[in-house]
């Protein structure tokens, strides 16, 4: 048990209020970094990366592979890939997705495709997430080796849109693909956020049954568009 500084005994007893307020969980947590940071910073050099071939972890028969085989993996992974706007707008309707959150920069491609009937929110109201039956988002690109999509915090317009619903639609250049996953990992950059999503989130952590949706959206979508414009850096 921790003594409080202050003399008022224990943290336990400490309120609840002071905790929802930031206060002293907030402090702690600035202190631990700022200490790492002190300690780092003193240091004359960062030890290096281990100088390994980046394809150590790739068994051979997952190294090759395109476009085709990327469709494949995504099957292999639960994730539901749409080739067309029309074909993902008659699926939500089928699946009664009526209203959920998209891309601002989406909106204007997709809903002239859409059936009107689903509504399409350019803005998430994260004291609502649950008014949100789909979300669509940006991909960064694609991994041909684990059929999984790269979310990047700078292409995502709102990342709890593309988390919070139980269905996350992912808006993916097929052009932009690496073929495994070390070649994505070595160049995610400085990025400060990065999701891999390989299929809906599914757990059988809990009496061994397998449940879905549980860490994130329990159905997930793949839709094929070509970018506006091509990156000059890769994906």
């Amino acid at each position: 048990i921790e003594h409080c500084p202050d003399g008022g005994g224990d943290a336990s007893a400490a309120g609840s209020g002071d905790l929802k307020k930031g206060g002293r969980m907030t402090n702690d947590r600035e202190k631990v970094f700022s200490r790492l940071k002190a300690s780092l910073d003193r240091l004359p050099a960062r030890t290096p990366y281990p100088d390994f071939p980046a394809d150590v972890a790739t068994p051979a028969d997952r190294r090759e592979g395109g476009l085709s085989v990327f469709r494949q993996r995504l099957a292999e992974t639960n994730t539901r890939l749409f080739e067309d706007i029309a074909s993902l707008g008659d699926w939500l309707g089928e699946r009664n997705a009526l209203s959920g959150y998209c891309d601002p920069s989406l909106a204007a491609i997709l809903r002239p495709a859409i059936p009107p009937s689903i509504r399409l929110s350019t803005n998430f109201d994260r004291q609502r997430p649950d008014d949100y039956q789909f979300g669509i988002t940006r991909a960064s690109a694609g991994i041909v080796e684990t059929g999984s999509l790269v979310l990047k915090d700078r292409d995502t317009s709102d990342r709890l849109g593309a988390v919070a619903p139980w269905i996350h639609v992912a808006c993916l250049d097929p052009g932009n693909l690496y073929a495994t996953l070390a070649d994505a990992l070595t160049d995610l950059g400085d990025d400060p956020a990065v999701i891999l999503v390989s299929g809906h989130s599914q757990t059988a952590d809990v009496e061994g049954i397998m449940i879905h949706g549980v860490h994130g959206p329990g159905e997930q979508a793949c839709l094929f568009m070509q970018a506006e414009k091509k990156t000059e850096n890769g994906p």
